[in-house]
């Protein structure tokens, strides 16, 4: 795992690079919460194939779980990748609400995440 650091109108975001998947446990998402955090970064990004596809089935309450604690410490996360190849209408809604709410948000290119991370 390797972490790039973006600077962006004096706000610290980390993008997670690696070939293998980081997320896959609520104790591994803390896990790299608590990593982010303590390097000093504001947000992160994470690309959706570094997650467990469990993480995308809402019924398995990983993602809940993972992105609750994210928003209750207030560090931002983005997930990068094609989100839409999941066939789930909860998921997609989901999706949709966390894109609006803007702390949490779902990208399909790391140029689209570090916008949305600096609005």
């Amino acid at each position: 795992m390797f972490i790039k650091s973006h600077n962006i109108n004096n706000i610290k975001i980390a993008e997670v690079i690696s070939d293998e998947i980081i997320i896959q446990s609520v104790q591994d998402g803390l896990d790299l919460m608590g990593d982010i955090y303590y390097q000093g970064f504001d947000k992160v990004i994470l690309y959706e194939q570094n997650i467990t596809p469990d993480f995308f089935d809402l019924k398995t309450k990983i993602a809940g779980e993972i992105l609750q604690k994210f928003s209750n410490y207030r560090i931002g996360l983005s997930i990068i990748g094609n989100v839409k190849k999941y066939k789930s209408k909860s998921l997609n809604d989901f999706i949709f609400e966390s894109n609006t709410a803007r702390h949490i948000n779902f990208s399909e290119t790391l140029e689209e995440a570090l916008e949305r991370a600096t609005r």
